[in-house]
């Protein structure tokens, strides 16, 4: 590890926690947050993340088919129409330097999420995003293997 963030800006890291305890407190599918977790930290390279909310998914009683395919959620049938139109967000948000958010991708969003979820996905795309240059830039590295 680099340096130690929440030991240095202590406030900045409460600051983070409580977004992320307001995110869990949202009223998305718990299960749909996890999968939004994880396909940013794919995309972000974060081991870390990775590490924790794949664990975090599995122990939600997601099937760990859809984990391990999530990466090529397109090219399945295991996602549904929602979570589809929700990782599609996740992509053009987490890589928004390849020219932002279309009206495709947040139309679809729109007619899956009433107004207020889709206020609270992007919120979670954006937290998600946050942890995962918090944990790249401070090289914050994922636990070892069990034995």
């Amino acid at each position: 590890m680099r340096i130690k963030i929440k030991n240095l800006e202590p406030e900045a890291y409460k600051t983070m926690l409580g977004f992320e305890h307001y995110m869990q407190s949202s009223t998305l599918d718990k299960k749909l947050l996890e999968l939004v977790k994880i396909r940013a930290s794919q995309i972000n390279g974060c081991g870390y993340c990775l590490d924790i909310h794949t664990k975090d998914s599995l122990s939600l009683g997601e099937d760990p088919r859809r984990v391990f395919t999530l990466s090529a959620w397109r090219e399945t049938e295991l996602f549904t129409d929602a979570e589809q139109a929700a990782l599609a967000l996740v992509e053009e948000v987490t890589l928004i330097a390849n020219g932002g958010v279309s009206d495709e991708v947040f139309n679809k969003a729109a007619i899956h999420f009433e107004e207020h979820q889709l206020a609270q996905l992007i919120m979670a795309i954006i937290a998600i995003n946050s942890w995962n240059r918090f944990a790249i830039t401070s090289k914050t590295i994922a636990l070892k293997q069990p034995k």
